[in-house]
């Protein structure tokens, strides 16, 4: 299984209509693409100075899903519109 986890900080001049329609757009790709065994979505609780205001977790069967997903037009609209509104987006991929 790969894990594929992305955080997004939103700048500071996005408000929160904006930062949730991001949210919404990114629970619309759970169904997106075959493979994928666990989808989850959250925003910060915490409000660190180290936080990031969005989270993604994506458990995915293997490397040819996480690519299919990807790929897709669907999640390069939303990944696009992410970098867009973030001052900063992090990610990381490990097998478990």
């Amino acid at each position: 299984m790969l894990i594929h986890i992305v955080v997004w900080k939103y700048r500071e001049d996005v408000g929160g209509d904006v930062r949730s329609k991001h949210v919404e757009s990114l629970k619309a790709l759970k169904g997106l693409v075959s493979g994928i065994h666990r989808f989850e979505i959250g925003t910060d609780v915490l409000h660190l100075d180290r936080s990031y205001h969005t989270g993604l977790v994506i458990a995915f069967e293997d490397r040819d899903a996480l690519d299919a997903y990807t790929l897709h037009p669907e999640h390069m609209k939303v990944a696009g519109m992410g970098k867009e509104i973030s001052a900063h987006v992090a990610s990381v991929d490990f097998i478990v």
